[in-house]
């Protein structure tokens, strides 16, 4: 790995040191399919960059950090420059201070990749409409994460306010392996489906999502109970056929239950940050499907 800082610089000093080392290591930055740009403070940087840089090794991409410091101090820019560093592409932190935490994209826009698409992440904190944010204004993409938030339930009631074509949430794409065994449950027919339960520990941010994907899907209530936990626990769906059930009692494994069939040991295992990021960097459309369900809970909280 090379690393290299600048102190009290700009984005054009920036640019001419990363080609300076690109060449010395005879790295050129084709190849590169996207920029990622990761927006979070100091102290949750560190798994940031550690998260980016992992999803990075199947999407070889130029991270810029934005790590926004003490707004009163006079205006600076410092960065840290790292190539190669378990990954095939580029780690840039950014570290602002005065104005400059206010006007980020000033400082990023230069630094982008030509002719290569933009996501935005915000690991924690993220804007109430990312579309509308500077930041948010050039990507393609707006990743947030509900589950930091104070009120993770009411976070992701919120998207359905703010809700533009390219954003997504880490909260949805936790489901993913739970929207494939539930798509897999139907396989073979097990008749209308009457009402269903998702259960999970309190505030957890997916649940909602579930269960309005759910009830888009089935056409059919489907309502949230509290479970003691961790996480997602549990889905039952009421059939004219009987009852199909999803448990999860740890972290890896699931129980699945059929009406006329014998229960069946499946794997449910929580995945990381990286692994989540990972997913959402492989597709850069407008994910239609989140779409639907946080706008089926915007709905339900108008009708309420």
């Amino acid at each position: 790995m090379t690393s290299f800082m600048l102190s009290d610089t700009t984005a054009s000093k920036i640019s001419s040191q990363l080609t300076h080392l690109r060449h010395q290591m005879g790295s050129p930055a084709v190849g590169m399919v996207l920029t990622l740009v990761v927006v979070c403070d100091e102290s949750g940087q560190y798994d940031a960059v550690r998260a980016a840089t992992e999803a990075a090794r199947e999407h070889p991409s130029r991270i810029l950090v934005v790590i926004g410091r003490d707004p009163d101090e006079p205006n600076r820019l410092d960065a840290e420059l790292r190539i190669g560093e378990s990954t095939p592409g580029e780690v840039i932190l950014l570290r602002l201070y005065g104005e400059l935490t206010r006007h980020a994209d000033s400082v990023v826009s230069p630094l982008l990749l030509t002719d290569t698409p933009v996501v935005a992440w915000w690991p924690r904190e993220s804007p109430d409409v990312p579309a509308k944010d500077a930041i948010g204004q050039l990507a393609l993409r707006r990743i947030i994460d509900a589950r930091p938030a104070s009120d993770p339930v009411k976070a992701v009631a919120g998207r359905a306010r703010s809700y533009v074509p390219g954003d997504t949430d880490l909260a949805w794409t936790r489901l993913t392996p739970w929207r494939s065994l539930l798509a897999a449950a139907f396989d073979q027919p097990v008749g209308k489906v009457k009402k269903g339960v998702v259960e999970a520990a309190s505030g957890n941010a997916s649940a909602p999502l579930l269960a309005a994907w759910l009830a888009e899907r089935l056409g059919a209530p489907v309502k949230v109970a509290d479970s003691e936990g961790p996480g997602l626990t549990g889905v039952t769906l009421t059939t004219a056929e009987g009852t199909i059930k999803i448990t999860r009692s740890d972290a890896r494994l699931a129980t699945l239950s059929r009406p006329g069939q014998p229960d069946r040991r499946v794997a449910l295992t929580r995945r990381t940050t990286a692994e989540l990021l990972a997913e959402e960097m492989r597709r850069l459309d407008p994910d239609e499907v989140y779409e639907a369900a946080v706008r089926r809970i915007g709905r339900a909280n108008r009708s309420s």
